[in-house]
This record gives C-alpha cells, sequence and structure tokens, in this order.
C-alpha cells in the first residue's frame, strides 16, 4: 500500500521527465549528470536530507552557475532521482530534498505545517551556492505541489518560477475533508501508508510489520472507523498525533488557516512569479487547482491552468473506468521543459507558448458507445482555450427537481409533495468513482458506470446505486440537442431532517443511452459533492432543529462535459458516500468520537415555494434564466 501510494503520487510520464520509482541512483555520476549530497540547514537547526544533480558532459561538470528546480518531498528524495537527472540534462540545477522528519531529514513530521519555512531557507540556501545563478523554480505534484505553495506565501526573494500539479488551495475542503465531512479514505490510507515508512517504522521492525498488515487491511479499518484508542497507529504516535488533530478539528476551527492547510487565504501575500497550474477533472484537489489560478491569475501575466481529465495522475487518456481518447494525452514532462526553459532560462518557448490562451482544459463528450481493448467505456472529448477560468460564453442555467424524479427547466409546482428517504449509518451508499487519489487500489475511482462491482466491500449488492431507497434519482428526458457544460456547479436544496444533525450528498451523473456493450446504458459520473448539516453556516457549528426546512448549497466543484442528444442529466440525492467520506452518525455527539448511530429520515423539497434546484454553467447565449 505504501509503495502504490508513493507511485501514484510520483507517476509522470515522457522522455524528458521520467521518474525512477522508489530508488536512489546507482551511482554518483553519469555521462550527463553528476549527484553530491548536502544537510541543509533549516532555521532552528534541523538538517534537511538533500541531493543536488548537476549538469554534466561526459562525466565531467559543466561550468555553472545554473538556474536551479527544487523538489520537496515526503515519499522519499530517491523517488525523484529519475526526474532530477532529468533536469540536470537539460541544463539545470536540480535539488531533491526530504522534507522534516522523512527519511533522511531532521525533526519530527507534522503533515504540511513545517513546508513554508524549511522550503523558504531552502530556495535561499540553493540561491547562495556556487553552482546556481541565483534563478530558483519549484516542481511537483500533490504534496510536492503543497510544499511549493507554503513556501511561496513567505516569499524567498529567489523564487523564479513554480510547475504546481494537482495540488490543493484549501485542506479542509478539498484533502482533509469537504463540505464539513471528514475525507475518510484518503486520509487513513495515506496516514497508514506513510506511517509504516516513517521514523518509528524504521527503528522497528515490529511497528513497520504493524503498519503493512494494517495497509493491507484497509478495508476492514475503514469499516471499522471511527479509529479508537487501540488502532495501528497507537505504535506511530508522530502520525497518531496529527491524524487524530486532523478529525477532531472541525471545518471553521482556526487550525484550518494556517499555512500549510491554507493557501487561497493568503494569495495576496505570494510573489509576481509565473505559475503553471495543472490539475484534472477526476482529482481530489481540482478545487484547489480552480481556487490557486483564479486567486493568482494577476499576479503575473504568464501564469496558466491546464485541466485535463485525468485523475490524481495526470496527462493520460483514462480515468477509472473511462477513456476520453488519444487526444486526452499531454506530455507534462514537455510542458515543464517548456516552461523552466523560458522562465528560468529566458528562452523563447516552442509553438507559441507564450502567445497562446492563459487557460486550456477540456471538453469531454463525443462519445463512442463500445468499449476499447482495455475494456473501458469511451467518451471522447477535446481541448478548448480560454483567457480566464471559468470560460466566458457559458452561463448558469437552473434545472429543479420535481416529484417523481424528474429534473426539467420548468419550475415546481405550488403544493408539489417532498422526496423523502430513510438514512442507516449501518448501511451507507457506497463510493463508485470519484476525486479519489489514496485508496484507489481498493475503491473504484475517476469516471465510474454507477454500479457497485462485485465483491466490493463498501456495498451489499450489485444493482445500480440508483435502485437503493436512500438514493434519490433525479433525471432530464432525453436531450433534444447536445448541452455543453463548463465552470462551477453547485446544487441548491430546501431540506430537513428528524435528526440534530446529519449529511445531504449529490452526484452530477451523464447517462448514456443503451448500446451493445452498455444494453442498460451507462451513468458515468462527472462530480459530486456533499454537506454535513452541522457545518451549513459560514464561519460556525451548530446543530439542526428536527422538521425545521433549511435552504443549502452543495458545491459540486466543477467540470467541463458535453452531454450528447440523447443523452440524459441526472443528479443522485442521498446522504452518505463510504469510504469517500466519514458515515454521519445523525446523533450529534462529535464526530469521529461518537457512541452510537441513528437512522433518520431526511426530506428535500421540491415546491414552488422552495424550488430546489440543479445549477448548471451552459454554453450559449440563452443559457441563464
Amino acid at each position: 500500500m505504501a509503495r502504490r501510494f508513493v507511485a501514484d503520487c510520483t507517476r509522470l510520464t515522457g522522455l524528458v521527465l521520467a521518474i525512477a520509482l522508489g530508488a536512489s541512483s546507482p551511482a554518483t555520476a553519469d555521462e550527463e549528470a553528476i549527484k553530491r549530497a548536502a544537510m541543509v540547514p533549516a532555521r532552528d537547526g534541523i538538517k534537511l536530507a538533500t541531493e543536488i544533480f548537476l549538469p554534466a558532459r561526459d562525466g565531467e561538470p559543466v561550468k555553472g552557475p545554473h538556474p536551479a528546480i527544487l523538489i520537496r518531498t515526503p515519499y522519499g528524495k530517491g523517488a525523484f532521482a529519475g526526474t532530477a537527472r532529468a533536469f540536470a540534462k537539460l541544463g539545470y540545477a536540480a535539488v531533491t530534498q526530504d522534507v522534516r522528519g522523512r527519511f533522511g531529514s531532521g525533526g519530527d513530521f507534522y503533515i504540511y505545517i513545517n513546508e513554508a519555512e524549511d522550503g523558504y531557507d531552502t530556495v535561499e540556501w540553493i540561491a547562495a551556492q556556487p553552482w546556481c545563478n541565483g534563478k530558483v523554480g519549484t516542481w511537483g505534484q500533490s504534496y510536492q505541489a503543497a510544499t511549493q505553495n507554503a513556501l511561496a506565501i513567505l516569499r524567498p526573494p529567489h523564487l523564479t518560477a513554480m510547475f504546481v500539479m494537482v495540488g490543493t488551495s484549501n485542506y479542509i475542503e478539498d484533502g482533509a475533508g469537504r463540505g464539513g465531512a471528514f475525507a475518510l479514505l484518503h486520509n487513513m490510507a495515506w496516514c497508514f501508508g506513510s506511517a509504516a515508512s516513517g521514523k518509528e517504522a524504521n527503528a522497528d521492525a515490529r511497528v513497520a510489520a504493524a503498519l503493512r498488515d494494517a495497509s493491507a487491511r484497509l478495508p476492514e479499518w475503514l469499516l471499522a472507523s471511527p479509529l479508537g484508542e487501540q488502532s495501528p497507529l497507537r505504535w506511530t504516535p508522530t502520525y497518531e498525533r496529527w491524524y487524530r488533530d486532523w478529525r477532531k478539528h472541525g471545518r471553521h476551527h482556526p487550525y484550518w488557516k494556517q499555512n500549510g492547510y491554507n493557501f487561497e487565504a493568503y494569495h495576496d501575500q505570494y510573489p509576481e512569479v509565473p505559475i503553471f497550474f495543472i490539475g484534472s477533472w477526476y482529482d481530489l484537489f481540482k478545487r484547489g487547482t480552480l481556487k490557486n489560478f483564479t486567486g493568482l491569475a494577476t499576479k503575473h501575466p504568464a501564469t496558466r491552468l491546464l485541466m485535463g481529465p485525468w485523475p490524481h495522475s495526470v496527462g493520460g487518456t483514462a480515468a477509472g473506468n473511462v477513456d476520453f481518447g488519444s487526444d486526452a494525452r499531454i506530455s507534462i514532462p514537455s510542458l515543464a521543459a517548456q516552461w523552466f526553459a523560458w522562465h528560468l532560462r529566458g528562452e523563447s518557448p516552442d509553438h507559441d507558448f507564450a502567445k497562446e490562451p492563459r487557460v486550456k482544459f477540456f471538453m469531454m463528450g463525443t462519445p463512442v458507445p463500445h468499449k476499447n481493448k482495455d475494456g473501458r467505456m469511451q467518451s471522447g472529448g477535446h481541448w478548448e482555450t480560454a483567457e480566464t477560468w471559468p470560460p466566458p460564453g457559458f452561463a448558469k442555467r437552473r434545472y429543479y427537481f420535481h416529484h417523481g424524479g424528474r429534473l426539467g427547466r420548468a419550475p415546481p409546482r405550488a403544493g408539489a409533495p417532498p422526496s423523502r428517504f430513510q438514512f442507516d449509518p449501518r448501511n451507507p451508499v457506497p463510493t463508485v468513482g470519484g476525486n479519489i487519489d489514496s485508496g484507489g487500489n481498493i475503491v473504484p475511482f475517476g469516471a465510474q458506470n454507477q454500479v457497485p462491482p462485485a465483491d466490493y466491500f463498501a456495498s451489499r449488492s450489485t444493482l445500480p446505486l440508483s435502485a437503493r431507497a436512500d438514493v434519490l434519482t433525479f433525471e432530464t428526458s432525453s436531450l433534444e440537442e447536445a448541452v455543453e457544460v463548463a465552470g462551477p456547479i453547485s446544487v441548491r436544496l430546501w431540506v430537513s431532517s428528524e435528526a440534530v444533525d446529519t449529511d445531504f450528498t449529490a452526484k452530477l451523473i451523464d447517462v448514456y443511452p443503451p448500446s451493445e456493450d452498455y444494453p442498460v446504458g451507462y451513468a458515468m459520473n462527472l462530480e459530486d459533492g456533499i454537506l454535513r448539516m452541522r457545518f451549513r453556516g459560514p464561519d460556525k457549528e451548530e446543530l439542526m432543529a428536527p422538521g425545521e426546512v433549511y435552504p443549502i448549497t452543495i458545491d459540486l466543484w466543477a467540470t467541463a462535459n458535453r452531454f450528447e442528444k440523447g443523452h440524459r442529466i441526472r443528479i443522485d440525492l442521498s446522504s452518505s458516500n463510504f469510504p469517500m467520506y466519514d458515515v454521519n452518525p445523525n446523533t450529534g455527539e462529535p464526530i469521529g468520537f461518537h457512541t452510537r448511530v441513528a437512522t433518520t429520515v431526511n426530506t428535500i423539497y421540491h415546491d414552488a415555494d422552495r424550488p430546489s434546484a440543479l445549477l448548471l454553467p451552459v454554453r450559449g447565449p440563452e443559457a441563464g434564466n
């Protein structure tokens, strides 16, 4: 599990930046790169294990100084030796570093909060070395993206350019949680996997074996959540500490406002350097990528955004069980090479790179109604460009919920009866697809037909999710013309519950018509969201009054998809999505520390006075209403 997680977080393919996963370089020098080791001092005296790869020709150093590229990681600097060598072969001094408390670096690891000062100190240390010309760029995805954003907020004088892939802007909304719910799958899988390679595990083979066993039995631990005092993390107090801190601090707690967890609150403090943001429509940090771009686009005219139809690994053609065609493939390494040549060496970029619009996004759709050779449904799609995000030419269109499961443009009638369902926390709706990274080996991730697979630990049935009594499905009739959507999505609901606290979930789905390979059609998830009702307010935690009606908005983040003629637009509403998120016990007790669960009845209202609706950004001048 730990090794697979490292692989997921370091996966980049291409000729320019190949990654040698999980192994240090076999030699200290080759024909085009020379490796050196250093222990870089942080301001508090902690030493950070670092490797420097310098350009070489025929095994001899190339005379410098050189621009430098920094990669800071918790996954072992050796995992990025191949990437660093590739940068060195392009003429850069490439620097890889273990973050504090991981592998060769001193100090204790506490997720994210030390990356700002340690990163700043490392950038300035690099700039002061004789082999560096004073220009320092940063590179990386996921955790490596967070290390870049954290140090940027402190404005190191020699930071020159950034290449940020699939990174958060606010962990309590895209990573640690969402809408007040806890991102159970991601956080437990990441914590178990990282603890298995932590210092406590490295110092005691029994601890390492216990954490490897926990990772191998992750489905059972997810079913047993919340973790008690006898969880495997008790053997790794460093990791148990931050996991429990994440669990106990609610959505509005000041804990989540510190640098390392919240970057969007500090956008005004970033330096005026060009940043290339790369994200994916099926990535858990999609919101963060979009928020960071929109918040920082005015800082530098060269700042860019690329959004593709990928999961957490960027640049390929598939996400989960759907393939988006060869046009979806982009060489991310080639983009990085052009970006740094432009901003660290001052070279004119190839292919009019500097003249292209600032935003490039993949519009999913244009399907081929059969499986490809890998057994994936084919969706297809095409690239579009714009100067801004959201792109111009799209306007909000309301699709109203109606009694009987209809979704339509006409507002609901007066006196229309509401829709109700029973939510039993002991039988939650299973996660089928979505923005999943850690744990994607045990849960269907990315784009999926909304049918649980056989032998799935999170599901008691292989019937479609829409067959469940606790899933309310609202669907349009077959579309008479295509509907193109690009931009932020939300669901506005009027709700009540018999409980003092509960969750409401929403999932946007593109329903494909029947075909030879899919005789009952294919329900492809596009985006989902969740709101924990005690966190419905903007700045405080407050329980519900049973039976009282509340207006709420569920943020479905964003997508870009063409609903083809003959397809249907669908929204599934419920109160759980397990194990992607923890299950609300409905009792009002502290979440994650509750002692019991309770079944409740939840209600969605859709009448003239309470017109619950889906809000989609639709292309065309007549889109709004």
